[in-house]
């Protein structure tokens, strides 16, 4: 069976791999690794088709280690176990592992303890967000690499390489065909070469227009719309249009992301939304979207515009505040930057001394909580433009009141 165009442009270095100049060059981590010949247990992570198993495969192919490559979904125990007992023949061997964040228990078991031991060096691969997604005793034991998506000029520099390669012998395509490719893909290199593979071979003369590129790939695209710069700003117009309660054009850039399928867009994108935008002017918007989410993937579309427009709806009515992200930017500006101090010794796990809010009246007593070089910083800042951050605003005046009292 024939490899694909993907598979057979595949890079044998890191010289030869797309995009990812900041892990990827003169003096880049990886670069250096593999030309200090050391490699180190990593877990690669970024959306599909950016380079993490080509980057991967460069790596050991470079380095010239033995390595296997098993998928923590599809690949047993079993698999594990010859890998295990390969590595111990070979004195140590890299698996490369797709879909680290599915390693289930047992396989965890199994592989702690060769990580540990250095038997096994590790490059896992995954979508997810290592930080959430993958075990922290597996992730502590890797470094973390994230990919970045790749530029509309690094999948036409891929695309060009296709086209001036041996495996698409005749072909001809104009640099408007191979924009568009580009633009579609939305970052995706493995399917800008899958549509370009597709193009070459269901044309009769291997002539590959925008006539033809559309027949393929017939749905509207919203990465290729001539009145916009692409996938990023448009969804940044949906959310700037809630923000600004432009309730309208709100609806129109909604439109255009169901027009192309983008659920999934739209799904985080509202969910960043009803806690940076809307936020305590009215919390109840956080259920409300995940309920309409829910909904939306249970009926699928086109039955899903109906709860997405009701949400999206409310949320650019919604009243608006940002005063919660605010105030714990300040508090990482302060963790970042040193300014922690001591935990004060009554809250410590161990203490005799801490007061139980509860045994006193309201459930609130007075004692000091922030280290003592930060006891009287004030990170959040309420608002009164709304109902909800009042009544908060409310309840925070008459707690610092009291604090005033008595510990004055």
């Amino acid at each position: 069976m024939d490899k694909p165009l993907a598979l057979k442009l595949a890079p044998n270095s890191l010289e030869e791999v797309i995009g990812q100049k900041h892990l990827i060059g003169p003096g880049k981590v990886l670069t250096n690794l593999v030309n200090n010949n050391k490699i180190f247990s990593m877990i690669l992570y970024g959306r599909p088709g950016i380079g993490k198993t080509s980057i991967a495969n460069a790596i050991v192919k470079q380095l010239g280690v033995k390595y296997r490559f098993l998928n923590a979904t599809i690949n047993n125990k079993h698999d594990f176990d010859v890998v295990v007992e390969e590595a111990k023949l070979f004195d140590g061997m890299v698996l490369i592992m797709d879909e680290i964040h599915r390693l289930n228990k047992d396989k965890q078991d199994l592989l702690l303890p060769q990580l540990e031991s250095g038997l096994i060096t590790l490059i896992g691969l995954t979508t997810s967000n290592p930080y959430h997604a993958i075990n922290p005793a597996i992730r502590s034991r890797c470094q973390l690499f994230e990919l970045l998506p790749l530029s509309d000029d690094d999948i036409m520099e891929g695309l060009n390489k296709a086209v001036q390669s041996e495996y698409l012998k005749g072909i001809e395509i104009d640099k408007e065909s191979i924009d568009y490719i580009a633009k579609v893909a939305n970052t995706d290199l493995r399917y800008a070469y899958n549509l370009l593979e597709v193009a070459y071979y269901s044309s009769p003369d291997k002539k590959i227009t925008m006539e033809h590129l559309t027949k393929i790939n017939n749905k509207p695209s919203l990465f290729y719309d001539k009145n916009e710069d692409g996938h990023y700003d448009l969804l940044s117009a949906f959310q700037k249009s809630i923000r600004g309660s432009d309730v309208d054009a709100s609806l129109h850039y909604l439109a255009r992301l169901i027009e192309v399928g983008d659920l999934d867009s739209i799904f985080r994108r509202m969910s960043v939304i009803c806690y940076e935008d809307i936020g305590l002017a009215n919390p109840s918007m956080g259920p409300k979207v995940m309920a309409a989410i829910q909904a939306s993937q249970l009926v699928g579309l086109p039955e899903a515009k109906i709860p997405l427009a009701e949400v999206v709806i409310e949320l650019a009515l919604s009243p608006k505040s940002n005063t919660s992200h605010l105030a714990l930017d300040k508090a990482l500006e302060d963790v970042r930057t040193g300014r922690c101090g001591n935990i004060p010794t009554h809250i410590k796990n161990s203490s005799s001394t801490y007061k139980y809010p509860h045994d006193y009246p309201n459930h609130f007593v007075v004692q000091q909580y922030l280290p003592d070089n930060l006891k009287n910083k004030r990170y959040y800042i309420p608002s009164d433009n709304s109902p909800n951050e009042r009544m908060l605003k409310q309840v925070k005046d008459k707690i610092d009141q009291i604090k005033k009292q008595e510990l004055h």
